[in-house]
């Protein structure tokens, strides 16, 4: 299969995605709720999800789940999954590995500037070299001076943009990132020379406020989303992609989005 066409299952035909970010597991005990979405698959692919991020062991335990979505497998994790701020990663498996259990693409994590990057940029070589030579595209999560943002400098647009160049320039086929919410994130899209999706986002005190933040990635230029805790720590994790889908694939509002949100109802899972 050729990477064009695993990259046609990832993102629609309008170029966007709604990905949902299951792999916490790996780097992190804050997990709840993600059992509980994956029993809501059915709901959220209706209502316009286009891929899932998984671990290894999750595409095996839930294969039938993954079955009508898109999927990139995590080829790398945290060595210390008892702190939250992800200070050091590993490389897990392989691109081989990934295609097994059917993956439609890869995806591991690097952190310019961090005390770590020589590491973490080795394991995004490999990978992308990897992926190259079996025609698998490569997701890079590039993340300024570490895991989560903990000064202004890792969460400031230019310093977010050398990041996501950094990615492009060690092969990713697709750049992740955060966004700082300011209009000066065009500059990420501008600089990463691929097709970018923008980090979860920040917990914010009210969905239409997360909205808000999403409508303004796509705005400056971002090819989508990929959404962990904001979907799966949500009473209504369908009504929050129905919300996405409205903006990320309709170009609405987060007004309409937050209407849309309203509007649908996921069934409760016991």
């Amino acid at each position: 299969m050729s990477k064009e066409r695993r990259m046609s299952r990832i993102f629609a035909k309008d170029g966007k995605t709604i990905t949902l970010a299951l792999d916490g597991y790996y780097f992190s005990t804050n997990t709840q709720g993600i059992d509980r979405t994956i029993d809501n698959m059915p709901e959220l692919i209706e209502n316009g999800l286009d891929a899932v991020l998984v671990t290894y062991g999750m595409a095996k335990t839930y294969e039938k789940a993954f079955a009508d979505v898109a999927m990139l497998v995590r080829a790398d994790l945290s060595t210390a999954v008892f702190d939250k701020t992800v200070p050091n990663t590993t490389d897990i498996h392989t691109v081989e590995d990934a295609l097994k259990l059917g993956a439609d693409g890869v995806i591991t994590m690097t952190f310019p500037g961090a005390h770590n990057e020589g590491v973490s940029h080795k394991i995004a070589w490999d990978i992308a070299r990897a992926a190259d030579e079996w025609n698998v595209p490569y997701m890079c999560e590039t993340l300024p001076f570490g895991y989560p943002v903990t000064t202004p400098e890792s969460n400031q647009a230019s310093v977010i943009a050398s990041g996501a160049r950094l990615g492009t320039e060690l092969g990713a086929d697709i750049i992740k990132t955060r966004f700082s919410g300011e209009p000066e994130d065009a500059e990420i899209v501008k600089a990463a020379q691929r097709p970018v999706v923008a980090l979860g986002g920040p917990k914010t005190e009210s969905i239409l406020d997360y909205f808000k933040f999403v409508q303004h990635c796509i705005a400056v230029g971002a090819n989508g989303v990929a959404v962990g805790r904001n979907i799966t720590q949500n009473e209504n994790p369908a009504g929050v992609v129905a919300g996405l889908n409205v903006i990320v694939h309709e170009n609405g509002t987060a007004e309409e989005a937050y209407e849309a949100y309203k509007n649908t109802e996921s069934t409760p899972i016991s």
